[in-house]
Order: structure tokens, then sequence, then C-alpha cells
């Protein structure tokens, strides 16, 4: 008999843990004053089950899902399922429920349900949320009380099942999968397929499981996808989603057994990342986190209140990067070769200006005779470069009134440095040192925190540098030795690199840390909350940059998105405009012939900060809403794109749009939040896309290809 557990509601969000007996409880997420439907307890006695016997009959039509999928490696498999999932199998159905808490402490709540396994391993699911927010974090911790070892082969973050409600069968052609796909100088591209397209359909018995398990394999966790997932019922207009924080491999599996279909994800398991953990007397193992949500709405709206949860950990950051100041970078400056003299003559460039960071990016260690691209890890300042040393350079830099940083790929080696050589403190394979023209610092080992204290933390303290860009350009692949996995051995060590970013930060508190992975294969919640800001792209100075970064407004905060403006001395007007103004959907970052611009480009660059410095709130604390179509090909986009992004209290917005190839409308309509508004201001004052307000409507004339408006709106 079913009965429900608990059920608490926060928000428009009812959390409710469902159980049916002695196993574990289902966790559900519904919108609130949506109604489910009764659903059918057995399959009806259709042609292809009238003629199968009758001690077959009837068959169940759907069964719980537990809210923690897990496998021992001394339990069985399931049937059917190996290669395609882990869970759902005998490890799982032996979950026994021994007791459900809940916890209160100023403001936040936490219910912890206690599940034992056969082998007498404790599991802890713990879901959490603040006040009335219905945005919600779950994680589970595995405990080993008994005396003998106990070898875990997959362990959930969260599981999400009985989706979906409100279809009383199996929801033919209406369930879709949401997830973002990224690619290098691509990243955050929306895949929506519909569960038939994956192959998800029930079997007509319900025997055998159907799967999609997709995910990330080493240490760079956003490339290929970002750990996202989403099942969106589109006649409820119901969406279910959940975003993983986890800087290694993981996995996201959609899956489906009966009529309902359910989501889980964390760590990827044995089969899809090498790992499993062996768990001693007393040994604990918590998952990474998940952030979990549902919501009446679309997708864009799902993806925005997932990430939200972000917010919470940039309490702790300088209280400069409250203001969203903007950053000057010299990388597509000198492309490499950065010296004290362009440093000084940029820093005087800027001096007086809005922009506040000025960052020196790589090649500043170059040694004569060798590639600066795999010479880094030696840390020495070039002294052609550089004749007085870093600190005269970063004094001068602060002379003009802003704040000097410094790039450091420091978790890598090149092959050119001399440390390199050495060969100790290494990540290791199969007993060889992991070479792919770079090799890893292990973080594991003190001698990797004692050598990176003195020549990255002391480095920066004792010259005054006060911004620090991490970059980190290839992955370690699925795993390293020195653990019972190489998946376990990869997550000890990226366990040990995001400890030695807490130790920058505790050392130098002051120090605003840009994350940086070719670009944007780190913007995974767990990186972001130890960081400013993450490089959205390596995107330089293409034509799809206002793409991915509106894309990437659904998936990081915008306030941590570090978008480029690459200025050229031959950039016609609508070009830098077209550039200036993607960086108003997230951070502004210049670069480029900044120093060769001619006084009219100039003065348009410097009307686009101004512009920036009165906007950022909306910026830094709105929710945005997305318009247009931009095609298929990002490369060679046709159509056109508008982010409408409202500030928190209603009373302002900004209207970020672009133009691209055509086809497009001559015009389009874009519906406001309410009545009242008023254009405050439009930039560029001309040559851009004329925008005019009836009621409760923006009209945007698209006045041309590949051009840009902004037009900041204000409810008076």
């Amino acid at each position: 008999m079913i009965k429900t557990l608990s059920q608490f509601t926060v928000g428009d969000t009812i959390v409710r843990f469902d159980t049916a007996g002695k196993g574990a409880p289902q966790l559900s997420l519904l919108p609130k004053g949506l109604a489910t439907v009764k659903h059918r307890e057995f399959l009806p006695p259709d042609v292809e089950i009238r003629g199968l016997p009758a001690r077959w009959q009837p068959m169940s039509a759907w069964v719980f899902d537990s809210l923690v999928q897990i496998k021992c490696m001394e339990d069985k498999y399931g049937p059917s399922s190996q290669g395609r999932t882990m869970r759902g199998g005998p490890s799982t159905t032996a979950l026994e429920f021994i007791s459900q808490k809940v916890y209160k402490k100023n403001g936040s709540t936490l219910v912890v349900t206690t599940l034992k396994h056969p082998s007498g391993l404790r599991c802890e699911h713990h879901l959490s949320w603040v006040g009335n927010t219905p945005v919600f974090s779950s994680r589970v911790s595995v405990r080993n009380p008994g005396k003998r070892p106990v070898t875990i082969e997959m362990l959930s973050s969260f599981s999400l099942g009985g989706m979906t409600p409100y279809a009383s069968d199996d929801a033919p052609n209406r369930l879709l999968v949401h997830r973002y796909r990224s690619t290098w100088s691509a990243e955050g591209r929306l895949d929506t397929q519909g569960i038939e397209d994956l192959q998800l359909e029930r079997s007509w018995t319900g025997h055998g499981v159907a799967c999609e398990r997709f995910g990330q394999v080493g240490s760079m966790p956003v490339r290929g996808f970002f750990p996202f997932v989403a099942l969106e019922d589109r006649e409820a207009g119901v969406l279910w989603g959940a975003q993983l924080a986890c800087p290694g491999s993981w996995q996201m599996e959609v899956y489906r057994k009966d009529d309902f279909v359910a989501l889980s994800g964390g760590q990827a398991d044995r089969e899809f990342g090498h790992w499993f953990k062996t768990l001693k007397s007393g040994d604990r193992y918590d998952t990474p986190v998940a952030t979990i949500g549902c919501i009446k709405g679309n997708i864009d709206q799902l993806a925005q209140r997932l990430s939200s949860a972000q917010q919470a950990p940039l309490a702790a950051l300088p209280k400069i990067e409250n203001d969203l100041p903007i950053v000057v970078n010299e990388w597509c400056t000198s492309w490499g070769t950065p010296t004290q003299e362009n440093l000084v003559a940029l820093a005087k460039r800027m001096q007086g200006t809005p922009a506040k960071y000025l960052v020196i990016d790589a090649g500043w260690y170059e040694k004569e005779g060798t590639n600066w691209a795999l010479g880094h890890g030696d840390w020495e300042a070039s002294k052609r470069l550089f004749p007085n040393g870093l600190a005269a350079t970063a004094q001068a830099i602060r002379e003009c009134g802003l704040i000097p940083g410094l790039w450091f790929e420091m978790e890598t080696l090149g092959i050119h440095s001399a440390r390199a050589a050495r060969e100790d403190a290494l990540l290791r394979r199969n007993g060889r040192v992991l070479d792919t023209g770079r090799r890893f610092w292990d973080f594991r080992d003190p001698r990797t925190f004692d050598y990176l204290t003195k020549k990255v933390i002391h480095l920066l303290r004792d010259n005054g540098f006060g911004y620090l860009k991490v970059d980190y350009n290839d992955t370690i692949g699925f795993g390293v030795d020195g653990a019972e996995s190489p998946g376990e051995g990869l997550r000890q060590h990226i366990e040990g690199v995001q400890k030695f970013f807490r130790k920058l930060r505790e050392e130098i508190p002051d120090l605003v840390i840009e994350n940086c992975s070719s670009g944007g294969h780190r913007l995974e919640p767990s990186m972001m909350g130890l960081c400013a800001m993450g490089s959205f792209s390596d995107a330089h100075e293409t034509r799809e940059i206002p793409i991915i970064a509106a894309n990437l407004q659904r998936l990081i905060l915008p306030r941590q998105s570090q978008i480029w403006a690459v200025l050229r001395k031959a950039d016609s007007v609508q070009r830098l405009a077209y550039s200036l103004a993607a960086c108003f959907l997230g951070r502004m970052c210049l670069s480029g012939e900044v120093h060769d611009l001619s006084p009219a480009q100039w003065k348009l660059a410097v009307s686009a900060m101004e512009l920036y410095r009165r906007v950022y709130r909306v910026i830094r604390d709105g929710q945005s809403t997305f318009h247009g179509e931009a095609g298929k090909s990002w490369r060679h986009p046709q159509g056109w794109q508008a982010v409408l992004r409202t500030a928190s209290r209603g009373d302002r917005a900004l209207l970020v749009a672009h133009t691209f190839g055509k086809p497009f409308p001559k015009s389009v309509a874009i519906p406001m939040p309410g009545p009242g508004w008023k254009v405050e201001e439009t930039w560029p004052a001309k040559s851009g896309l004329q925008g005019v307000l009836k009621g409760k409507t923006l009209h945007l004339e698209l006045t041309g290809e590949f051009r840009s408006t902004i037009l900041s709106l204000q409810k008076p």
C-alpha cells in the first residue's frame, strides 16, 4: 500500500516522500496547485498481453524508484542492464528504510532519510533548502559501520522518480529530455529530444531496461555536456531538472522500465567513469552535490532556477566583485608576448576609464629558445619581456588606477619546463608519468602544495597582484594511479586541486580568481563557487559570441560569465558595437588593439564601458527571457536574438539584441513584464537596431545584418 511518508510545501513546489513498504522511499517534486491524475495500476489487456500465460497477468504498470541508487561490488547486477546502467539493481532494491528526520536551523531545512544495506552500509540522503525558495540541494552520504570493507561501484547524488504524474498511462509523445552540449568555443547548446527519439519508451511488458546515460570523463567537466538534465511533460507544462556540482567525471541518467521516467546522477560509476571506492570500517563517502527542482513553465525558467543556487558561495568573494568591475586582458593584444612596455601603454590607455582589472596573460615566463606554450611550470618571469621584473610592471599598472592580474596554468607543467623533467609529484597511470605534452601535478602530494605555494601564492602576493587567471588546457582522462580505482584517483586529485584554490583565497583574501579552462571547460557549480568569474569561451572574435553568451545565462550566473570584446583598429563602428554589446550578457572584458583605436572608435568603447557601469546591477541581480532564432549553424549564424533581463525589483530592465545573417524579419515584438516601461537610454545612439515601446510590447526594427543594440529601460 502506497502512503506518503512526509510532504513539504516550499514556495511553488511540493516535496513528497512516498513509501510502499520497508524499502527506500521515492522522492517526487510537484508544482503546487496542479492536480495529478489517477494512474493505472496494471497494463491493459491489449492484444500482446492477452496472448501471455495467465500466471504472468496482470502486469504491473509501474514500481517505486528509490531516492538512493547504489551498486555494491559484492551484489548481483540487474538483469539485462550491464553496460547500460548500474542503477535499479539488487543493491538498490535491498535498501531498507530506517528513519527520516527533519532539522531546521537559521531559516534552512534539512531532511535526512536513513537507509540500510544488507552489507551493513548506512546511506543518508540529504535534501535541503533555504527559507521558502524552491531550489533543493541533494546529496548522499554512505558510511561503513561494520568490520568488513565494502566496495561501492555506483552511488547517486539524487534520484527523482514518478514522472510524469499528469498522465494515466506511459505518456506517449509528450515527454522531452533537455541537455546542454558543449565543445571548444561553442559552449552551452540546448539539445532537446523526445523520449521516443532516445528510445526510452517502456517495453510492452516492462521487461528490459531503457536508459540514456551521459556525462563527461576526465578533469574538464564541461567538455561534451554541461552537468545538467531536465525532463519536460509538455502537455502539463511541467519540467523537472538537476544540475551537478562535480569538477571531475560525472554522469546523468534518464531511466525507464515502466510507465514512469526517473532521473538520477552523480559521480561517474565504474562502467562509465572507471570509478569504485572501498569503504573500510568507519569510512565515509559523500557524493557531489546536486541542485534539483521543478517548475510549471519552460526550460529557460527551470535552468535559471537551478543556476540561482550558485549565488550562495559568492558572498565570500572580495567586496570589489559586488560592483562587477570591467576586465582588460592583453591576450588578443600580444598573443603570448606580453612585455612591460606594452602593458604600461595599455594601462595608460585605460587610465581614467571604468575598467578596473588589467590581466597579463600567457607567455610572461618565456625562455629563450623554447616554446612558451609548453614551457610553463618553472614560473620565472622573462628578463627579456620584463627587464625590471613583474613587481615593477604591477606597480606601474596600479599607478594608473588598475588592479594587475597574472595568468597561470598552475596544475600542469609544459614539457619544455625544467621542473617537468624531475617526474616527482606528478600524476601517473599504469606506473608511467601521464604526458600529453603537458604533465600534471599530483595534488594529493604535499610537494605539489609546497612548490605551488612558493611559485604561485608567494609570487602573486610579493609582486602586488590582485587578480589571478587560472587556465587549464588539457584533461587527465579517465583516471590515475594511487587509489583503488583510476576514477577514485582522479576524484581525490581534483579534491586536492580545489583545496589549493581555497588556500589561495585564505592566504590572499582580496585575490580575484578567474576560472578558465580552454575557455569554458570548467563552468560547473563547484569550480564557479571557488572563483569570482569564469571565462565563458575561447570564441574571442567570432560572430557567434552573442549566441554562446546568451546560452550560458541559463547555466552560470551572468555576473560570473566573462565575455570578451576584442577590438581592432580596422573594425567598423558596426563591428565594434556588435562586439561590445555582447559583453552586456555577462562580465565585460576588453582585449585587442585597444591602444591603437582611433578617437572615434575609442569614444564608442568608453561609452560602452560607462553604460555598463550604469546598468551592472541588472546584469548582477536580474532574470532573463530569451527571444529570437539564430538558426542551426553557430559558425554561420542566421536570424536574430534578443535577451531581456529584468532586475529583481522589477523596476529596471536591459535588452541586448543582435542580428546575424539573413533571413530575419524586418521587425519583431518582444513582450515586456507588464506596462509602464520607458526607454531610458539606447546604445549605440546611431547605426544600431531601433526599439519603440507600445503598451506591454517592445517593437524592435531589425535594420541590417550583424548589428546590435542595447536598451536600458526603466519603470517609474
